[in-house]
């Protein structure tokens, strides 16, 4: 079974999907003239402006839940099974996905307030199906069905359940020697009661957990890497040899080539930024503002502080650290080693704790994501069998096995992606017209 999927994931993650994902990120880059380096100072400063405008969440609730969904095992087991399969390498890709990923991840934001809509309760309803719909029209709909089918199925095959939960218990068992079955259980039960209390419940939680989350993790992973000084410069340099030239097997490290490196890097970089996937712009819809561009300028900071802060100091400590080339270490334990050999067991202690939370919003935020997926399909009255779903998927997701797990998640992530990227390179010049309009009225 692994052979089979390993084998469709490299079909699904080929070339022409890599190309269409990087290139959609290069293509809307110029056409925005690198809104996401001119623009980035602005887009912080509206993280923490007045929110005006209807929708159900504030902006920085929506970007919360949006990070609390994409700030989580991409981060730290994402990073270090980049870096494993496809060396130092994989990292530079990861920047490179992330860098015209933000422009990526602008479109999705603008596009999501501009064609949102409310559902049969209230509630603000956006995303990829609804810009496919509303922006490109019904002739469309086939595509908007098959991103809403999509989303489901990585809500509850891919980031959403398994990935998340089968790194919890991999990383309580490692540290605590708590059994996965039962920590997969208590998670479900906490997710149940979470859940069931909408985008306001989800968002809350999302709000307060996750900036104290990113700030301990980064503070852990800074004091990481200075402490290992001597070696960021040979690291960095790793980082960009390895990118264009493969790695020569080291230690406990087996080698990689270019190819490993550019498709590990990219692949991994977009199951933790999730630019291009079409999933933030469903958390994006919900905020309350009425102008597109602003919440475009918002939800590109997310893609900023997850890969190109968060995943770059995780890479850099098992980096500096070297245990990148320990035989038989991979995934969470990885990165657990490298902090480790600095904070002792209570690196371990803080690593876990971090781990824990990161995959747990985004539980939180993915529940989110695949219940609007499921309300365009089928309508509002059947989302308590979403839910429960939901629930017994995560309950699921620590007796599986690692391998196979992240496996199906590329898979059904690469298969999300596709509808939305056609839906942004189709909607480009109301993206670019949006835009212009904004900055020429502000």
């Amino acid at each position: 079974m692994l052979t089979f999927f390993k084998t469709l994931d490299s079909f699904v993650w080929g070339p022409p999907l890599l190309i269409l994902l990087v290139g959609t990120g290069i293509y809307l880059s110029l056409r925005l003239g690198l809104l996401q380096v001119f623009k980035l100072p602005l887009a912080f400063r509206l993280i923490f402006t007045e929110d005006k405008g209807e929708g159900d969440i504030s902006s920085f609730a929506a970007l919360a839940t949006a990070l609390a969904a994409t700030v989580g095992t991409g981060n730290i087991v994402g990073v270090a099974t980049a870096i494993k399969t496809g060396g130092p390498g994989a990292l530079f890709w990861m920047w490179i996905a992330a860098f015209f990923g933000m422009a990526t991840k602008y479109a999705e934001g603008l596009l999501a307030i501009k064609y949102r809509t409310k559902d049969a309760n209230g509630e603000v309803a956006g995303g990829p199906m609804h810009y496919i719909l509303n922006g490109m029209g019904q002739k469309w709909r086939p595509l908007a069905i098959f991103f809403a089918f999509s989303g489901i199925l990585v809500a509850f095959l891919g980031i959403g359940t398994f990935s998340q939960v089968n790194s919890i218990t991999d990383s309580l068992q490692n540290s605590f020697n708590w059994s996965p079955k039962i920590v997969s259980i208590l998670i479900a039960i906490i997710v149940g009661l979470i859940i069931f209390g909408g985008i306001q419940s989800i968002s809350k939680v999302s709000e307060k957990l996750v900036p104290f989350m990113a700030a301990a993790y980064i503070l852990a992973a800074l004091t990481v890497i200075a402490l290992n000084y001597k070696n960021i410069i040979p690291a960095i340099q790793q980082v960009f040899s390895g990118a264009f030239t493969g790695t020569a097997a080291v230690g406990g490290f087996a080698g990689a080539l270019v190819k490993d490196a550019i498709q590990n890097g990219i692949a991994r970089g977009v199951f933790s930024n999730e630019s291009g996937l079409g999933s933030a712009p469903i958390a994006a819809a919900a905020a309350k503002t009425n102008e597109p561009a602003e919440q475009g300028l918002i939800s590109m900071t997310g893609t900023f502080i997850d890969t190109i802060i968060i995943c770059t100091l995780t890479g850099l400590a098992i980096l500096v650290t070297g245990k990148w080339t320990v035989s038989g270490l991979e995934g969470a334990p990885l990165t657990q080693s490298a902090f480790a050999t600095v904070f002792g067991n209570v690196g371990v202690l803080v690593l876990t704790v971090c781990l824990v939370l990161f995959a747990f919003t985004t539980i939180l935020g993915w529940s989110y994501y695949g219940e609007r997926c499921f309300e365009f399909l089928f309508g509002t009255k059947y989302l308590s069998l979403y839910r429960s779903i939901f629930i017994l998927m995560v309950a699921l997701g620590g007796f599986l096995e690692l391998n196979l797990i992240w496996t199906i998640a590329d898979i059904v992530n690469g298969l999300m992606a596709i509808p939305n990227l056609i839906a942004l390179l189709a909607l480009s010049p109301v993206i670019i017209s949006e835009t212009k309009h904004y900055f020429e009225k502000h």
